[in-house]
């Protein structure tokens, strides 16, 4: 428990009181934000903003995990924290890339579609077989073959035999994490937006990976009739951990990022979050929840796929006056705080659902 409330207290003091002097950096730097030419009209005053912030929380959570988990509590670094610290600075990599070459082109396209795409794949492959490895003492590895919901399902990938297994796996994990990173990308369109969202799913697996760790199958204490109910995840207190740390880092820089927003996140922090919150599901064995506890990424991300799609079979017609939808309602009038908190307010519902379904699932046990 100590390194719980260390972990996040440490990084949301990194981010709240050293984002300003991160602020004066980048902008010495040059890092200023582009805004595409046919985006809303109110998003030009944007335009030269400080971006790549997703630096500050990438570190803010560096920081908390570490120091919390090496100095200050008997909680030592497990296989399971450090993958998910993988993939969140793995992918914040490769969207730190594609910032920089925006920043230097000074355009809003930086890496090309399929090159993004191609360095997202690399760090979920690893990110996928390194899963398999390190197993415990009961021999549980951090992520398995099985494809999870709550728990996993009796669907594993293993059945096609072992090479054919470990590439659909892999395959799996690569269109989780791709998916996820790309889908909070798109939500990073308004001041806040991503990173609320982003605090609220995030938030979810402090809950989610305590509880696992109350009711772990390796528990001591458990009673053997109960072992039925247990979780059998490795490392369960250090999902949460993790996952406290990078909420702390983003209330810190949450702070700075509000309308109007001091600095923005990028590509660096948005790819970097998608990453996390997608490692944090499949450590958690939690893979197919993720859609409910993601919910508003999916939202966002559909009514994008919605809206090509639509306009391609209609031949130029379009469902929504612009994509993703909360472009729509700030062509309609809304003011981009409204947007904002109102989208926060159906994320939270939809993250509530989300660990309501999964304590659900305990209580029918």
């Amino acid at each position: 428990m100590r390194a719980l409330l260390t972990a996040g207290a440490l990084s949301l003091a990194f981010t709240l009181f050293l984002t300003p002097l991160f602020i004066r950096l980048f902008t010495r730097l040059g890092w200023g934000q582009f805004i595409r030419d046919d985006g809303p009209q109110s998003h030009h005053v944007k335009r030269g903003t400080p971006t790549m912030g997703g630096i500050i929380f990438i570190l803010g959570t560096l920081f908390g995990y570490f120091v919390a988990t090496l100095l200050v509590s008997d909680e030592k670094p497990t296989a399971t924290g450090l993958l998910v610290l993988f993939m969140m600075v793995g992918l914040g990599v490769v969207g730190f890339i594609d910032d920089f070459l925006k920043t230097r082109k000074k355009q809003s396209l930086g890496l090309g579609g399929w090159a993004k795409v191609a360095g997202q794949v690399v760090i979920a492959g690893a990110f996928a077989l390194l899963a398999l490895q390190f197993p415990n003492d009961r021999g549980v590895t951090p992520a398995d073959t099985k494809i999870s919901f709550i728990r996993d399902l009796p669907l594993d990938f293993m059945v096609f035999g072992a090479v054919v297994g470990v590439i659909l796996y892999v395959v799996w994990i690569c269109l989780l994490a791709v998916g996820t990173s790309n889908a909070v990308n798109v939500t990073d369109g308004l001041d806040g937006l991503a990173g609320g969202a982003s605090i609220l799913a995030i938030g979810s697996f402090v809950i989610i990976g305590f509880w696992q760790f109350n009711q772990s199958c390796a528990s001591v204490g458990l009673n053997p009739s109960d072992e039925y109910r247990c979780y059998d995840v490795r490392d369960p207190l250090d999902i949460a951990i993790v996952a406290t740390a990078i909420v702390g880092g983003l209330i810190g820089f949450l702070w700075w990022n509000t309308n109007p927003a001091k600095i923005y996140m990028g590509d660096t922090g948005s790819l970097a979050l998608g990453g996390a919150l997608a490692a944090l599901a499949i450590v958690s064995r939690t893979e197919l929840l993720l859609l409910l506890i993601g919910g508003l990424f999916v939202i966002e991300t559909g009514s994008v796929i919605l809206q090509r799609a639509y306009f391609k079979l209609s031949h130029g017609k379009r469902i929504f006056l612009m994509s993703p939808i909360h472009h729509h309602f700030e062509l309609k009038g809304w003011a981009e705080v409204t947007i904002v908190v109102r989208f926060w307010i159906i994320g939270g519902l939809l993250v509530a659902a989300g660990v309501g379904a999964f304590y659900f699932e305990w209580l029918q046990s």
